[in-house]
């Protein structure tokens, strides 16, 4: 049976960042007739997907955020939700695929959310812990791009890239962000012009949440930087502290004492380098100009050199860079993940036990300017 996503066409999309001003773009799925992807043009994730969204009935709610145009073709960017319904529940975001030759991203969150989904059906604790956080999942926002195994979307802009967001020092030429051209990688979009659908798209998910929720955890899973799993808060513009650096620290202490043996070095983007237009910076400005509930936005930075270095022929595919090519390595990768993006639901769970106040939160405030911001060692 053919079973397509019912959503509205690429132009009802709101062209500004952040929510649709006619209150969303995201439709139901209908209960018979769901979606499907051309077959010119399947994406494995978007399948895996489709078959997740079925499986996780009746607890998994399903919409359509958008979709992309990819020549005669739309693909569907959807978003689908697990857990509390209650409007001020905490929510953690899951979201993968940004950029669409980081495949493993996408992947990492499909293979927590198969697990929870496979859970629903025996796990009591696990119905009692949703009963409590509302889980959020983006898996695929950029499915042209993963289907043109291309960093950027079908319009030739990198999403990381293209909010209205400048760093205020120089940054590493066309890597830190250019509108120079679509035909170079990490092409920002031209100055002025509307923003690309599946920014707009991310921009709805996550304002929506905070207009509610007093607290939204969020991890976005890339791959390509490095040896190590590197967890990165805000800034990616500025190498100045955040305003809630002692709210991430005291994160970051209990990951430390509770995910045990973990590789995940935490750490402002702003250590390692600056970029323009990065979404999760302007997402983070934008919740604190508004005053809603609180986004502490981390992005999953996967060390994908470690692969290349067990694989070196790797280094002749572009894929290769980006995602571990062997079967063997990718589920290892894949099941490494699953404590830490568990670890993601619980800490938003229970935000309240370790959110820090008054006099904890300027000793985390302290400890965090002297781990972050004092001289290297």
């Amino acid at each position: 049976m053919t079973r397509r996503w019912q959503a509205p066409q690429r132009g009802a999309v709101d062209p500004s960042f952040g929510p649709s001003s006619s209150g969303g773009v995201a439709t139901e799925l209908d209960a018979d007739e769901h979606w499907a992807v051309p077959g010119a043009v399947a994406v494995p994730e978007l399948v895996e997907l489709l078959d997740l969204a079925d499986q996780g009935r009746p607890w998994l709610r399903s919409r359509v955020l958008c979709q992309v145009a990819l020549g005669e073709h739309q693909l569907p960017v959807p978003v689908l939700t697990l857990g509390s319904t209650r409007a001020d529940a905490p929510v953690a975001l899951f979201v993968g695929g940004v950029h669409g030759l980081e495949r493993i991203g996408a992947q990492a969150v499909l293979a927590y959310l198969r697990s929870l989904v496979m859970r629903l059906r025996w796990d009591d604790s696990l119905h009692h812990q949703l009963d409590t956080v509302r889980l959020v999942f983006v898996p695929v926002l950029n499915p042209g791009g993963m289907w043109l195994g291309t960093r950027a979307n079908p319009n030739g802009v990198d999403l990381m890239r293209s909010a209205p967001v400048d760093a205020d020092e120089p940054v590493a030429l066309l890597a830190g962000g250019h509108r120079i051209s679509a035909a170079l990688p990490w092409y920002r979009g031209k100055l002025g012009a509307p923003a690309e659908v599946e920014a707009t798209a991310l921009c709805q998910v996550v304002e929506t949440e905070l207009q509610r929720s007093p607290f939204v955890l969020a991890l976005d899973c890339h791959s390509g930087f490095g040896l190590s799993d590197r967890l990165w808060f805000p800034w990616a513009c500025s190498r100045a502290p955040m305003p809630h650096v002692a709210e991430l620290h005291a994160l970051g202490q209990i990951m430390d004492a509770s995910l045990i043996h973990h590789r995940y070095v935490l750490e402002p983007q702003s250590r390692q380098y600056l970029t323009h237009g990065d979404l999760w910076d302007h997402l983070y400005r934008r919740a604190i100009d508004r005053g809603t509930g609180l986004l502490l936005p981390l992005t999953l930075e996967m060390g994908s050199w470690l692969w290349v270095k067990k694989n070196p022929r790797q280094l002749f595919s572009r894929r290769g860079i980006f995602n571990p090519e062997l079967a063997h390595r990718q589920q290892r990768v894949l099941r490494r993940h699953l404590g830490g993006l568990d670890f993601i639901t619980r800490a938003a769970a229970s935000w309240q036990r370790w959110l820090p106040q008054g006099a904890a939160r300027q000793q985390h405030q302290d400890q965090a300017m002297v781990r972050w911001y004092g001289p290297r060692r």
